[in-house]
């Protein structure tokens, strides 16, 4: 695996120097380097798709560098096929194979060799171009990319996964391709949606919007300069969110799990003139169990709760309520969630319900 912090010094031509001015991670250490003390290691992304990311993919080369130029310094592009030019410094390594179709990777089981081979802890794709050209129907795309997602969770549980809506599509030999994309890219957030979970989210990132295939690729459907850096700058703070979150399970001791934490989130249910009713949903987000929590409450607009269940409720006389556990419900595994509903009555005068909710966990 290469030092990646010796591509700090380098040099940075046109298209360095244009990536520069836009808006605004992975090998571990091998086998012959696991004798090394106990660090975590730089943060794995393999760049996945098809020619828009690997033939060269030149996106690839601007996100390495504005990731570098951001401070993020320990991160590791990997992938089975080396860089492709561009004329930029950078970490090259990528899963962009030319021509295929994300339904020919999923049909055949070409993935999980690519992931043995790189181990990545976050996924970056862009894939489906060569489908929508071929007339694959968004349902096989869609369940192409859940048994994509499914393979990347059996390498790594803890796998997060950036999905594009893909970039525009305009060639001069399919005239029904812009329409294809636009009916993918509809339905890739309820996808998203539906298949991301706590531990290994999928997140969408909208490459489709603001991209013009007159101005940004060069034959209707490849990225020219222009585009690659609407790509690039478009990956950046999705991927940098990521990169912020660490990776799970790094730094630290296995045997000592921590603090128990949790989260509390709260969703209305129902309204009506002068209350409504509301569900508080507590997840254990630690590596430690939980035995018990209490929930802070605190309606907006005046509102009171009055009435809990699945829980027992405590009320300052600021309005502030205090749910904590019932028997039932405390223990939590990580991971693990329990919810409480409430009754709250409102003034008439008020808006949408409303409340911050915050949790204190007991390990």
């Amino acid at each position: 695996m290469r030092d990646i912090r010796l591509l700090g010094i380098r040099t940075l031509p046109l298209l360095g120097l244009l990536a520069a001015l836009l808006l605004p991670v992975g090998v571990t250490a091998t086998p012959a380097a696991a004798a090394a003390p106990a660090a975590a290691g730089p943060v794995r992304v393999m760049p996945l798709g098809d020619s828009i990311t690997g033939s060269p993919g030149c996106w690839r080369a601007l996100l390495w560098n504005r990731l570098l130029d951001a401070g993020y310094t320990d991160v590791d592009f990997v992938g089975t096929l080396p860089a492709q030019g561009c004329g930029v410094a950078h970490d090259g390594d990528n899963e962009g194979h030319g021509g295929e179709l994300v339904t020919n990777v999923a049909d055949r089981n070409l993935l999980p060799a690519r992931l043995a081979a790189t181990l990545p802890d976050i996924v970056v794709m862009h894939f489906g171009t060569n489908d929508v050209w071929s007339n694959i129907s968004p349902d096989r795309v869609l369940a192409a990319y859940t048994r994509l997602v499914g393979q990347m969770r059996e390498s790594n549980p803890d796998m997060r996964v950036l999905v594009a809506q893909i970039i525009p599509m305009n060639p001069g030999t399919c005239a029904a391709c812009a329409q294809r994309v636009v009916d993918l890219n509809a339905r890739i957030p309820a996808w998203a949606a539906a298949t991301s979970t706590d531990r290994s989210p999928v997140t969408v990132v909208d490459q489709w919007t603001g991209f013009d295939t007159a101005t940004d690729t060069y034959d209707g459907v490849h990225p020219n300069d222009a585009g690659n850096e609407k790509i690039a700058a478009r990956w950046f703070p999705a991927l940098a969110a990521l990169l912020d979150q660490g990776v799970p399970g790094d730094p630290g001791d296995p045997d000592e799990p921590g603090d128990a934490t949790c989260t509390a989130s709260f969703r209305a249910v129902s309204t009506w003139q002068g209350g409504y009713q509301a569900e508080v949903t507590v997840r254990n987000t630690s590596a430690a169990p939980v035995t018990g929590w209490t929930v802070t409450v605190v309606p907006a607009d005046g509102a009171r709760v009055g009435q809990v269940w699945n829980g027992t409720l405590g009320t300052a006389a600021d309005g502030t309520a205090t749910v904590t556990h019932a028997n039932w419900n405390g223990a939590l595994a990580p991971g693990a969630s329990a919810s409480f509903g409430f009754i709250a009555t409102a003034p008439a005068t008020s808006s949408a319900p409303a409340a911050t909710v915050d949790c204190t966990a007991v390990s």
